[in-house]
């Protein structure tokens, strides 16, 4: 039997690549003979930058820099040469041929609801200005371009915070600068915004690795649906629905980008990081999943095997809706092979093309969450063992 073991993490408990070590040392006990490969998943959430740069054996970094809610945080991010990353990884990306050293920018380590607390978070006052500053002290580590992961985010700022730490100035009625971070609570004092004092070298190229396909506003927008997560009241959704659309009409206008930019799929990733770092900075965005399959050239691991095990740390029904995992398993069902897909907890999921009997939930019912999540190595190793033994 051959198999590929493709774990994203199970978040607060494993990384990607942690996971697949435990579950390819409990097979490979269980059945020697077999042929066993791994190929550690990521989002564009906790673990992109450690997966991307360890891969290709990139070097990492890290920068002192302002945290989601004003406090000082330490973010790591990874360097990695163009000519490290295989053909198909090169192609996805596209990046001109002066840009050969790439930063790894994950936005969780500098922005991420991680770093704010359980009670009390907000939207309205959450910057991404850490962001902005993670990728200057890339620049300085002499980065000509940067893949940045989008998930885990605790912001919904359209990273203007980003913006304004490479030197976007935001305007008044007075005409005078605005000072500070632009949040949501600050942005009905901004009557103009001006680019003209970028910081960003010209040709320093970005790419926005994310998974969903959210646009800017709506009921499937970056506030609709990733509001309540951080915070947002449904009493509050208008409002900042309101001044979400004045905001990023002021972009467009001031980077001469069309308000249809709005619409575009993705648009909404990270409280709508990803509208404000394409029109602000011209960032293209690129799937998640895809950057990380042609990144560890999943491709002839996967036509290899005849059995696929995959999960993450929650299996529901946004796993199929572009995240590795669920990626994963539609393409091994369409392929006719064998699936097993392990998660920490099930969400409902309906309509799906593979039976129920493929999906296993590693974590007993009446388990406390803490408890569970100290368990998940013995877990995986437990249901891998009763399946395979």
């Amino acid at each position: 039997m051959r198999v590929l073991i493709a774990f994203d993490k199970f978040k607060d408990a494993l990384t990607a690549r942690d996971a697949c070590r435990v579950a390819s040392a409990t097979l490979a006990k269980c059945q020697p003979t077999w042929e066993i490969e791994t190929a550690p998943l990521a989002d564009g959430g906790d673990g992109f930058c450690d997966m991307l740069t360890g891969y290709v054996d990139g070097t990492f970094h890290s920068a002192k820099v302002t945290g989601p809610t004003g406090e000082a945080v330490t973010a790591r991010f990874g360097i990695v040469s163009k000519i490290q990353l295989h053909k198909f990884a090169q192609a996805l990306l596209g990046f001109q041929t002066i840009t050969q050293k790439i930063a790894i920018i994950e936005m969780a380590e500098c922005s991420g609801i991680a770093l704010t607390p359980v009670y009390g978070r907000s939207p309205w006052n959450t910057s991404s200005a850490g962001l902005g500053e993670l990728i200057t002290a890339a620049i300085q580590h002499g980065a000509q371009g940067a893949v940045i992961g989008l998930g885990g985010s605790a912001t919904h700022d359209l990273a203007l915070g980003a913006l304004e730490r490479l030197g976007v100035s935001f305007i008044d009625a007075n005409g005078v600068v605005v000072p500070g971070s632009p949040t949501p609570d600050t942005w009905s004092k901004i009557e103009r915004i001006d680019p003209s004092r970028s910081t960003l070298p010209a040709n320093f190229e970005i790419r926005l690795a994310c998974d969903v396909e959210n646009p800017l506003l709506g009921p499937s927008g970056a506030a609709a649906v990733f509001g309540p997560q951080k915070g947002l009241f449904p009493e509050r959704f208008e409002e900042i629905e309101s001044l979400t659309q004045k905001m990023a009409k002021r972009l467009c206008d001031a980077c001469a980008a069309e308000p249809g930019t709005m619409k575009i799929p993705g648009t909404g990733a990270a409280g709508g990081a990803a509208f404000g770092l394409k029109v602000g900075l011209g960032a293209t965005i690129v799937s998640g999943y895809e950057l990380v399959k042609t990144w560890i050239n999943l491709a002839p691991k996967f036509e290899n095997a005849q059995c696929v095990i995959t999960g993450e740390g929650r299996f529901d029904a946004s796993s199929l809706h572009g995240k590795g995992p669920g990626a994963l398993a539609l393409e091994t069902v369409q392929a006719e092979k064998q699936l097993l897909v392990l998660a920490g907890s099930l969400g409902e999921i309906e309509n799906t093309p593979f039976s129920q009997n493929c999906l296993i939930a590693i974590s007993p019912p009446d388990m406390p969450l803490e408890d569970a999540l100290k368990a998940t190595s013995t877990n995986i190793s437990l249901v891998l063992r009763s399946a395979f033994e």
